[in-house]
């Protein structure tokens, strides 16, 4: 039992090493953002957060045809 322990403790730590060598090596020390709308690649493909395509399709369009 104490060994699964350790050994996991090991693993985590090593993980966390791994992770955190971008923030110790690099100039600026800090990750990029991981958000869609961050993203030009996304952004030149159109795609949107779904918080942003939710919000488009919830509002009205100004071309719809109302039964008045």
């Amino acid at each position: 039992m104490i060994e699964t322990l350790l050994i996991s403790a090991l693993i985590i730590a090593i993980g966390m090493a791994f992770f955190c060598v971008k923030l110790f090596f690099k100039k600026d020390g800090k990750f990029s953002s991981q958000h869609i709308h961050d993203s030009e690649a996304m952004k030149e493909r159109g795609i949107h957060c779904v918080m942003d395509q939710d919000r488009e399709m919830r509002t009205p369009s100004k071309f719809a045809v109302s039964e008045h």
